[in-house]
């Protein structure tokens, strides 16, 4: 089981890395992922991502606080706002803007409602 977790929690890094230079992949999430998958298969490596230097901290305040940084819930309101405004601008279909709106509001009142690091 802990090779399972341990696989997960490295594509969840993955991910976060690529959401690192990717615009419309959150990094956050997937780094909390890993950080949860790691504490199941390897303390070394989920040690080594709450001292990372860019992560370390967004996972100590989830961890410890369940807070999200207001500079975090800053940057996911902006992506969502830009992500939903550019599906309108390239002409996605209405139902699935629909949709889109109905998710993108869900995750946002999620994460306003959680507490400010």
């Amino acid at each position: 089981m802990r090779a399972i977790w341990l696989i997960l929690g490295s594509a969840s890094l993955g991910l976060a890395g690529a959401g690192t230079v990717l615009p419309f992949l959150p990094t956050t999430p997937f780094v909390l992922a890993s950080a949860f998958c790691f504490s199941r298969s390897s303390p070394a490596l989920h040690e080594w991502l709450i001292q990372n230097r860019t992560f370390g901290a967004a996972v100590r305040n989830w961890q410890e606080r369940r807070a999200i940084s207001l500079k975090g819930k800053v940057a996911a309101a902006v992506a969502m706002i830009l992500s939903l405004t550019l599906s309108i601008v390239v002409g996605i279909d209405a139902e699935l803007i629909a949709v889109q709106t109905a998710v993108l509001a869900a995750v946002l009142t999620f994460i306003l409602t959680r507490s400010t690091a």
